[in-house]
């Protein structure tokens, strides 16, 4: 995990890129990482905690997934072939679905984060990055980006291990709270984006799987938030 942390974090640590590649199946432990500080300011219920969270979320993983999403978003909207949705996808201008996404799923977050217990937000950290290594499983890169870079080196191995440790996490989780099995519901969403992305793309770069980082997520609290409401 050392070596991909500072890749995939803002966390200022040195890392070797090419053992980067070896360390995928450490993604869901990125989770522990990159929630500690936000479920904290959650537990501690400070002023404005549902905001402060989600801005250290940000600060801690940086913006890039959200570039993707907005990428994304631009590139399954826009009407027409593969060719022009993969030309919008890889379109270094941001268009109004961009920016319509990207200002909901933040929307959404902190609307979810102001109900939700503070382990959520690690459980929604937690499918992100577990939805992360699901879409490098595919093994159907776009392009030559990083996404490609990544995925020559995914295996069953190192999806298996990974497939592993979420679940541990989870079950770590489900004992303090039988609740935390609600973030199994995301499992069938982020199946869902990997489909939509093959669909629409042929295939995966670093912004669909960003996007799907960050849509599941936030369908992890949103789904949190509304079982609260429920119940």
């Amino acid at each position: 995990m050392k070596n991909l942390l500072p890749f995939l974090t803002r966390v200022p640590l040195k890392g070797d890129f090419e053992k980067a590649r070896e360390e995928l199946w450490s993604l869901p432990l990125l989770a522990i990482v990159t929630s500690f500080l936000p479920c904290s300011i959650i537990y501690f219920k400070v002023p404005l905690f549902n905001v402060l969270s989600l801005l250290a979320l940000y600060w801690i993983i940086g913006l890039l997934h959200l570039d993707g999403l907005a990428d994304f978003a631009d590139g399954i909207m826009v009407k027409g072939d593969k060719e022009r949705k993969i030309k919008a996808l890889k379109d270094v201008n941001i268009g109004i679905a961009g920016v319509f996404v990207v200002v909901m799923v933040l929307l959404l977050q902190v609307y979810s984060l102001s109900i939700v217990p503070f382990y959520a937000l690690f459980l929604a950290e937690l499918n992100s990055k577990f939805a992360m290594l699901l879409a490098l499983a595919t093994r159907k890169p776009l392009g030559k980006g990083l996404g490609r870079y990544f995925m020559e080196k995914m295996n069953k191995k190192q999806l298996l291990v990974g497939a592993v440790i979420y679940v541990s996490l989870l079950l770590i989780v489900f004992f303090f709270d039988s609740t935390a099995f609600l973030s199994l519901l995301a499992i069938p969403f982020v199946l869902y984006l990997i489909t939509l992305s093959l669909n629409n793309f042929g295939g995966l770069n670093g912004d669909c799987i960003g996007a799907i980082a960050e849509l599941t997520r936030t369908f992890t609290l949103l789904v949190f938030a509304l079982a609260g409401e429920i119940i």
